[in-house]
């Protein structure tokens, strides 16, 4: 099969699942561009361990409804995908090898940072599907060297997805509407990111929180931003990353999707 590239997606509000926005859409035709992969790893902003990455190697992952104030229907949405626990030992196996304490799940389901997305690319519910949580306080660095240690995995047909927000501070979220004009401290992030990505300016990515124009304003804490860099890591250092979406939902959510190949 062709080799595929690794994403990082910009989930946004759990409304995505139901709500039409250009984010929405793009994910819905997004799987179907892609080779079908064998299995799905989802790097979630919304897993967080400390000490080393966790794994879920649950055979059928619950629908984890990690989120409240929304109306009924996005609760009662199941995404009942298969777990991969194969695959997840074998990240297991390949985060220990490159130094991590990895910590394993045997009952960690799908978070709304994996199946919101999932839903809309792949809605048939039929890929082996398991997660790999973030590093609560871990740089950049520490993020892109835990997507290299999964990368051998997409010589498998291994789909690796980060999946957090481009930008993501809900602190200056004010009622707006879905299509509110994002104000220049989100539009000057996300461009700033846009740019050193295509450039292959890894230091400064790396270094985005002393570089980037109003980072700590677009993420009062990171772990929204840390799934690009595992994504970026899994691609392996020859990779280009290309912005293959790119809308604003909310004004202050940047629904970027990045393709790393």
């Amino acid at each position: 099969m062709s080799r595929l590239p690794t994403l990082f997606i910009s989930h946004g509000s759990p409304m995505l699942a139901l709500v039409d926005s250009p984010a929405r859409r793009f994910l819905q035709q997004l799987g179907n561009s892609l080779p079908r992969p064998n299995a799905i790893v989802v790097v979630s902003a919304h897993w967080e361990s400390v000490g080393g990455p966790a794994v879920s190697l649950v055979a059928q992952p619950a629908t984890i409804h990690d989120f409240g104030g929304f109306p009924r229907a996005l609760g009662e949405i199941q995404y009942p995908a298969p777990g991969a626990p194969q695959v997840g030992e074998q990240a297991a196996a390949l985060l220990e090898a490159a130094g991590f304490a990895v910590k394993r799940s045997d009952t960690r389901g799908l978070d709304h940072g994996a199946w919101v997305p999932l839903s809309l690319m792949y809605p048939q519910a039929d890929i082996p599907t398991l997660q790999v949580s973030v590093l609560r306080g871990a740089s950049p660095a520490a993020h892109e060297r835990l997507g290299q240690a999964l990368s051998a995995l997409r010589e498998q047909g291994v789909l690796v997805i980060g999946s957090g927000s481009l930008t993501h501070n809900l602190y200056e979220f004010r009622g707006q509407d879905i299509d509110a004009a994002a104000p220049a401290w989100v539009s000057e992030f996300s461009d700033w990111m846009a740019d050193k990505l295509d450039n292959g300016e890894r230091e400064a990515l790396l270094n985005y929180r002393q570089q980037a124009p109003h980072a700590a304003r677009n993420h009062p804490t990171d772990e929204h931003l840390m799934p690009l860099y595992a994504a970026m890591g899994a691609a392996g250092a020859a990779a280009k990353a290309e912005r293959i979406h790119a809308s604003v939902e909310y004004s202050v959510l940047a629904m970027d999707v990045y393709a790393f190949a």
